[in-house]
């Protein structure tokens, strides 16, 4: 992604919006322990559901612990999934994609059977399904996200494959010599990439979406590390008195995804030929 491509985006005052709130996000992850007023997992029971105060910013849980310190690493949670997810589907998309849009014919016809047949059945139940035959883990989830959401990024690399696989530059390329991986990875990749990139700002937002809808129902980060998800968990019990627990990490993961999908559409905006200046 080129400097003038971000300026472009950025000029969109939403992708703005975005783009800030994804630096916000990245900076309370890093600096976690140093913004971290106790242990994310000390226990305190003449601390217990405590409402917001000064000396406990987000209020305490059912066990005393501060809420505002486990917001803090569940952002490093939150953000590790989703670029390692997103990392995962992305590399399989663009190898199917590739491979699909450059070869053509029966081996375009079986890998796009495949990503039919993905897409038929609903992620987040195929997510649930393989889940409850592992036991969850940071890990597991990070590669269960990945290895079920790269349908999209396929069909995308390989409608841009299609368009220039015929392109005087390739053709070029291939009457001096080139072979297929030098076209593919030298020629073709390169210039199918920044669509790609979108399409991975906007994955990191729902991967971040299904975790934490995964460690609601505890299937995702198990106790005591924390994680939005979770910490919602711990909410329901006492939704009715301590509003705190549901309303901090809801609202974390709302403008985390919001923060991502207002920067996505920027950068697509930015790349459609159409609004070009």
């Amino acid at each position: 992604m080129n400097l003038n491509l971000i300026k472009k985006s950025l000029s969109n005052p939403l992708a703005l919006i975005g783009f800030l709130i994804i630096l916000f996000i990245f900076f309370v992850a890093i600096f976690a322990p140093l913004l971290s007023t106790y242990d994310p997992d000390a226990i305190d029971v003449k601390a217990i559901l405590l409402p917001p105060s000064f000396e406990h910013l987000m209020g305490t849980d059912g066990l005393g612990r501060d809420v505002f310190s486990r917001m803090l690493y569940g952002a490093r949670i939150s953000l590790l999934v989703g670029f390692v997810a997103v990392g995962i589907s992305t590399f399989i998309g663009i190898l199917l994609g590739a491979i699909s849009g450059f070869y053509r014919g029966w081996i375009d016809i079986v890998i796009m059977r495949m990503v039919d047949v993905m897409l038929s059945i609903p992620t987040f139940f195929l997510i649930l399904a393989v889940i409850a035959f592992l036991s969850p883990s940071i890990l597991n989830i990070m590669i269960v996200i990945g290895l079920t959401s790269w349908m999209g990024v396929t069909r995308l690399v390989r409608a841009e494959f299609l368009s220039l696989r015929d392109r005087e530059f390739v053709l070029g390329a291939q009457t001096l010599g080139a072979n297929d991986l030098r076209l593919i990875f030298i020629h073709l990749l390169p210039n199918s990439l920044t669509p790609i990139i979108v399409s991975s700002v906007l994955g990191v937002a729902s991967a971040v979406l299904v975790e934490s809808g995964l460690s609601f129902l505890g299937l995702g980060v198990q106790p005591p590390q924390a994680s939005w998800g979770n910490i919602l968990t711990d909410g329901k019990e006492y939704i009715q008195f301590a509003w705190w627990l549901s309303f901090f990490p809801g609202l974390a993961i709302l403008i985390t995804v919001l923060g991502y999908n207002l920067f996505g559409e920027g950068l697509r905006d930015a790349l459609d030929p159409r609004k070009a200046k």
